[in-house]
């Protein structure tokens, strides 16, 4: 295992650069639609929610996840999604703000609260999930609400497949696709499979993969792949290439964790290994995957055809992975560019 020196961020005092560097790295925008919750981690690991002897509370939801960790690493980010009007909502509006995120597409809902996840972290890292969205004020975006002049200024738009379950949600992420389309951003997707708050897994494929086509930019796990093929082998070319790879794709990444992260584009494919870490808590960390990749094609769409330049993306965006998981929460263990970059030259310099 490599030692790495991690700085855990924990306002925006600390943020690489400020709201004026911010607002000059506008033309590099990447907006990420979905849902923001409240998570409640156990104290101790490898325990059930039962056997817990208490929670701490930390920001979740995949897009708000990656549009911190965008802006931690010094690119400019907004979050687009709906929250209760109550006292966890506007925490985490103003978490947000402290990371030097545009909230200004957060919308509040008076009649639904907060969504809440009990997450158990394993003794292996891993996590086990217990939602309660009965429903949440994320399900209740609607279409209407909107902020249109916001996702026109995206060079990227980046989106989730938890706002695809249930209406009004779903038909808002449609037309902020489709506008984001239309103004010419790159469409990224994770589909970030949550399985139980699907209605069966049957309607989890068939939403999941009803915007597939859509995407510019497609990450997905090496389960994610399994469960989408219904039972292909995530390693296997064939399957990536045949069963999720479309025409109109600029890039596929299939993550595999702390072994780091494979590629696919029409032009070539490869492999780029990720560092070792001893993992405290894996929550997040394909979110910083995803944070730090964004990043780096916000300012360099060129990526998407440099395979060498890419390669040193995806090495920047598995650090930015590897670093989160050696702390709790997704948000709070998020590192800064020179986390990473130090990360980095320690790893090359083994």
């Amino acid at each position: 295992m490599i030692p790495i020196k991690l700085r855990i961020v924990g306002g925006g005092e600390d943020l690489l650069g400020d709201m004026n560097r911010k607002s000059a790295n506008m033309d590099s925008l990447v907006v990420c639609f979905g849902e923001f919750l409240i998570d409640f981690v156990p104290t101790v690991g490898g325990v059930s929610l039962a056997e817990a002897p208490a929670f701490k509370k930390a920001p979740g939801g995949a897009p708000a996840n990656v549009a911190v960790c965008v802006s931690r690493l010094g690119g400019s980010s907004a979050f687009i999604g709906k929250v209760g009007d109550d006292e966890f909502g506007h925490m985490l509006a103003n978490i947000l703000k402290e990371n030097c995120v545009d909230n200004t597409g957060m919308r509040f809902d008076q009649s639904a609260r907060t969504a809440l996840a009990f997450v158990t972290l394993r003794a292996d890292g891993e996590r086990e999930f217990l939602f309660f969205r009965h429903p949440s004020a994320d399900m209740r975006l609607h279409e209407s609400e909107l902020d249109i002049n916001l996702i026109n200024k995206a060079k990227i738009f980046h989106c989730g497949s938890i706002s695809l379950i249930e209406e009004p949600c779903r038909s808002a992420q449609l037309a902020a696709m489709t506008i984001a389309k239309k103004s010419g951003s790159i469409l990224s997707y994770d589909p970030n499979l949550r399985l139980p708050l699907w209605p069966s897994a049957e309607a989890a494929r068939e939403g999941i993969m009803s915007i597939w086509e859509q995407a510019d930019l497609i990450k997905v796990s090496e389960d994610e792949i399994t469960f989408l093929t219904e039972g292909g082998d995530p390693y296997d070319d064939n399957v990536v290439m045949n069963k999720l790879f479309h025409p109109n794709l600029k890039l596929l990444i299939v993550t595999e964790g702390s072994a780091g992260c494979r590629y696919y584009t029409k032009a070539f494919k490869g492999r780029v290994p990720g560092i070792k870490v001893k993992a405290v808590d894996t929550t997040g960390a394909g979110d910083a995957f995803v944070g730090g990749l964004l990043s780096s094609l916000a300012s360099d769409l060129n990526l998407f055809q440099d395979e060498k330049g890419l390669r040193e993306a995806l090495a920047f965006a598995n650090a930015c992975g590897a670093l989160t998981v050696t702390g709790r929460g997704a948000i709070p263990a998020l590192p800064t560019k020179q986390a990473v970059v130090d990360a980095l030259t320690q790893y090359n310099a083994s």
